[in-house]
Parts: structure tokens; sequence; C-alpha cells
């Protein structure tokens, strides 16, 4: 059967070949229900060699941060990423699932309408008016499916649901079990986890929205802090890439120049820490100036260098930086303009031409 193209393919079927590779590769010990070993899991993510085959990273990051996740999983213990926006904790959360279980699909995406149904069971309303509560008729979650199938199980932003749909996991991961009262002496009322089951939760624990989780609930978790990136070549590198690939699955051939992405990563990396490379100060607007939002916006003046030719790629830095700062707060105009006046006029008055090229579309800013 021919498969439509997809935008983003699954880290499950774009990395099926180097999955099935390593999983043959290390015939070491693996924790029950696993696909690899834990020491292949990591390879997978964090890069490495295996059998003269270059394992490329994926997860751009410290390597003993992805062990230690790695670690929690294979423990049966719930794993908390924890972190800014746009740092990759979903996606590091997709690559853990598909490396142990071979799919990343079993996800529940928490919202202020999260309901209990969509973490524990529903039901298939039109069986159950026929025939009432029975197995054929319950609708299982993608956590019940998990448990059942010894599998990972996800559940991303889940401080945006409700404390009492959060509270729901609570009982799922202490006693790796679902009652369904409905079906009381039927066979399925007690749904038990099997080996391999396990949860990885992501948080945004700064985004507005969010929900303080109960105590009970953070104690069935191992936290980990996904921080962002912190080497500035890794950074460019990264932003670089997927900025081309969004640019190529728009149809088109990325023809921005390298010292562009440099200077825009550079400036997401002065706001987001509230300090220049040379200890300048700068004042951090409110926005988050994640890495995700620098690849957007290299993706889009990718886009226009391609179907809109005509300026200079770098000219349409400021416009997009103004529409991120913009964001959470209007008022960081002011202070993308103080950078303006602050950092980035020093780096174009010590005579580089990138940061000078910038300057001149100051007034872009004041729009």
């Amino acid at each position: 059967m021919t498969v439509a193209p997809r935008q983003i393919d699954p880290p499950e079927h774009r990395f099926a070949d180097e999955l099935a590779f390593l999983a043959a590769a290390d015939p070491g010990p693996r924790p029950p229900g696993w696909l690899m070993t834990p020491r292949a899991v990591v390879t997978f993510i964090a890069g490495g060699s295996v059998e003269g085959r270059v394992i490329e990273p994926k997860f751009i990051g410290d390597r003993a941060l992805v062990e230690r996740c790695v670690v929690t999983l294979a423990g049966e213990r719930g794993l908390l990423l924890v972190g800014e926006p746009g740092t990759a904790k979903s996606m590091l959360s997709e690559l853990l699932s598909a490396a142990i279980c071979g799919t990343s699909a079993l996800a529940v995406q928490g919202t202020a309408g999260t309901t209990e149904d969509q973490l524990r069971y529903g039901w298939n309303y039109a069986l159950l008016l026929a025939s009432g509560p029975s197995p054929d008729s319950l609708v299982a979650s993608p956590i019940l499916t998990a448990m059942t199938t010894g599998a990972v199980a996800r559940v991303e932003e889940i401080t945006r649901c409700l404390p009492e749909i959060q509270d729901a996991l609570v009982s799922i991961m202490s006693e790796r079990r679902i009652s369904v009262p409905e079906l009381a002496g039927q066979e399925g009322a007690v749904r038990y986890a099997t080996p391999g089951f396990c949860l990885i939760a992501t948080a945004n624990l700064r985004d507005r929205g969010v929900s303080e989780m109960s105590a009970a609930l953070k104690r069935r978790f191992n936290f980990e802090v996904v921080p962002p990136i912190a080497d500035l070549d890794a950074e460019v590198a990264l932003v670089t890439r997927q900025a081309r690939a969004a640019v190529e699955r728009g149809g088109a051939t990325f023809a921005v120049d390298e010292a562009v992405i440099d200077t825009l990563v550079t400036a997401f990396r002065d706001l987001r820490t509230g300090v220049s490379a040379e200890g300048w100060e700068v004042e951090r607007p409110s926005s988050v100036m994640s890495t995700a939002e620098a690849v957007a916006v290299g993706a889009s003046i990718g886009l226009a260098a391609a179907y809109l030719p005509g300026p200079d790629p770098l000219s349409l830095l400021p416009g997009h930086l103004l529409g991120v700062v913009r964001k959470d707060d209007p008022a960081d105009a002011a202070r993308l303009l103080a950078y303006w006046d602050g950092a980035l006029r020093r780096r174009a008055e010590a005579g580089s031409r990138m940061w000078r090229q910038l300057w001149e579309q100051r007034d872009v800013l004041r729009d």
C-alpha cells in the first residue's frame, strides 16, 4: 500500500533502518518489553559509532541527561521533562518512545479541555446503548493501550490539564492497573500494566495557563530539566538543518547564507540569556526566545528568499524578531529596540558588516 506523503515523519518511520540496525547490533540485556538495550537507545538519541556505522545525534544536549532519562524508564519510573518552551522536550520524548517500543504515537495532548476519559478510557456509545457495558464497547486511551501492550505512553503539556484530571494518573503509576467499575463481574474489569509500560510527560512550567501538579503525582515522576542548547555552533548547525528541512518541505531550495543564520541565532541567544557573548547586559523580553522560534524565523527567511526574491535575507530579520517578541507582551518591542541601541549598535561600531547592516534596519522596529 502506498503511504501518503507526510509533512513530518515520526521518528519510528524516519529512522526505521537505524533503529533496526541498533536493535540487532547490540545483543546485550534489555529491560522487559524493550526493543533494544538501554545503551543502544542512548546511542540512537545522542549519537555514536556502532560497528563502523556513524549514528548522528538527534537530540542536541547533554548525553548524561539522555542516559538519566533512559535509566529512569528502564526502572519503570515516570519521566517528566521540564523546561522552557522550544527546548525539544517533545522531540526527546518521541525519540525515547520510538527507540524503546517502536512507536511514539501513544500520546495525549494536555489542554484545559483534556478529560479523564482521555487518560483512562471511554465508551463507544452506540455499542454501549445497544448492548450495555462490555469489553467490546470500551474505548482504550493511549495510556491504557500502552499499559496493555507494554509500550511507552506520552502526555504532552501535563501541567495544562486541570489538577483533578492530572491526578487520574496517580493510581495508574502507583498501582499499575486501571479498574473499570462498569465491567464489574466481567472479563476485563481490571486492566493490568504489562512489562515495558512506562510514562513520559512534558511540562513548560513557565508557560501561561499551567496547573500546579499535586505532591502525590510529582512523587511518581523523576524530573529532568531540558535546558536550552549551550553551544553556539551546535545551535547554529541545528537551526540551519531544521530551517533547511522546513524550506525543502515547502518545495523550495534553502539559500540563506550561514552568516545570516549565525547572526539570527546570536541575537536569539543574547535576548534569551540577558547577556551578550561579549558580556554586555541585554534587557530580556518576556517572550521565550527559544531554538524552536529561531528555526521558525530561519525557515521564514529561507522561504521568502526562495519565493519572493529581492531584499537581502538579513534585512528580513528585524521584522521577524519583532513578531517573535510581541507574542506575549507588545511592550517587548521597546526591549528589542533597546537591544538594537545597545549591544547591536556596539557590534556595528566595532566594524562587523553583518551587525552594521542590521543596525541600518533599525527603523523597521518603529513601525
